[in-house]
């Protein structure tokens, strides 16, 4: 089985070295020419979490493009790891030397299943939704950052396997990308999807918004409060396209920690809304270091993934006609401190909490 890793970052490069390592016929493929060189001089190197370190050669020489590897047999399977904007461009190159049977793995963030079934075909496609971190600490060096699992799916749960009758199945898939972390075959794709999209929506963005560790930002009690009001607009948009979003990690259920209707309307708080702030304490305090890799992308001059986001709720919420303000707020800000028109602060928090919530009921209770 002949494999194109596309996208080397902190995930794809990681993906990446742990297949190679395995022993699959890996071919890294990334638009990065000062990756192609580092991997092409010292390998993919990886340290694990408890520090250790190492180093793994490329079964095949790293590329810029997937049409520019070696003639010979085409690809049987496409990991998809790049950054959002750059996916059609990277798969619409790739297609030609896809095989026969051969399928599409998306493993990026958002929704990214419908934009590569535009091109290959929905059969043709499994979503993996990566539910551990990792960063790419300089060109073909990457760090993992915190564990998790993979969790592989069908494009819709009518949809029959992207694979059935040929011989790439999801099964099979699973056990391959298992060389990464451990991975898992979903019934329910879509609930996952949008599980893992209101996380990100709410800790990337806040924390390019924040310009600040998540921990740090989230002993603010206004900022609690917009990745509760986040929650509740994902919630709310997900239900409207008839998707029941899974809990995280099978305990974190994104519907029953979302403001409901009724906090809003209560002046001095509940215990409820109090037991939801204490959660986003808790979550605060675990992952009290870590960064949004949307802020890495701000400040490394990179265009940011909001638009596959916070955007794509906020585009399906008009078109269903749900009510997505603090998303679309965030989406601006995002826009704003892209273009050079703002900057990531607590302060830019502060501005969005008081357009797009103000001072709602539910705002004097303290709690933290």
């Amino acid at each position: 089985m002949r494999i194109a890793v596309i996208g080397c970052g902190g995930i794809g490069g990681t993906i990446a070295a742990c297949l190679t390592r395995a022993g699959l016929d890996v071919t890294p493929v990334t638009g990065s020419a000062a990756v192609v060189t580092a991997l092409a001089r010292h390998g993919l190197r990886v340290r694990e979490l408890d520090g250790a370190t190492w180093t793994v050669q490329p079964a095949n020489p790293p590329r810029v493009s997937a049409a520019d590897a070696d003639a010979g047999a085409p690809f049987d399977v496409l990991v998809m790891a790049t950054q959002n904007p750059a996916l059609e461009g990277a798969l619409r190159s790739a297609v030609p030397r896809l095989a026969e049977g051969g399928v599409v793995v998306c493993c990026e963030n958002g929704l990214p299943e419908e934009r590569a079934a535009a091109i290959v075909g929905a059969r043709r496609v499994v979503g993996c939704v990566v539910g551990w971190g990792a960063t790419a600490v300089e060109p073909g060096f990457y760090q993992r950052t915190s564990r998790g699992t993979l969790q592989l799916g069908r494009l819709s749960p009518e949809a029959p396997d992207p694979a059935a009758g040929d011989r790439i199945s999801i099964g099979s898939l699973a056990v391959l990308m298992g060389a990464a972390s451990e991975s898992r075959v979903v019934d329910d794709l879509p609930a996952v999807r949008w599980s893992k999209l209101a996380i990100n929506c709410a800790t990337s963005t806040i924390g390019a918004c924040g310009g600040d560790a998540l921990g740090t930002l989230l002993r603010h009690r206004f900022v609690r409060r917009l990745a509760l009001e986040v929650f509740a607009e994902v919630a709310d948009v997900a239900g409207a396209e008839s998707v029941r979003v899974a809990p995280v990690a099978g305990t974190f259920a994104i519907e029953k920690i979302a403001i409901s209707r009724a906090e809003r309307l209560q002046r001095l708080g509940s215990p409820s809304l109090a037991y939801k702030h204490s959660l986003l304490l808790a979550v605060g305090m675990k992952y009290r270091r870590q960064r949004s890799s949307m802020l890495y992308a701000l400040e490394r001059g990179r265009p940011p993934e909001i638009d596959f986001l916070n955007g794509e709720v906020v585009r399906r919420g008009e078109r269903l006609g749900v009510p997505t303000p603090v998303n679309a707020a965030l989406v601006r800000a995002v826009r704003a401190i892209a273009a050079g028109r703002a900057r990531s602060s607590l302060a830019t928090l502060r501005a969005i909490h008081t357009a797009a919530v103000g001072g709602q009921p539910g705002e004097l209770a303290a709690v933290g």
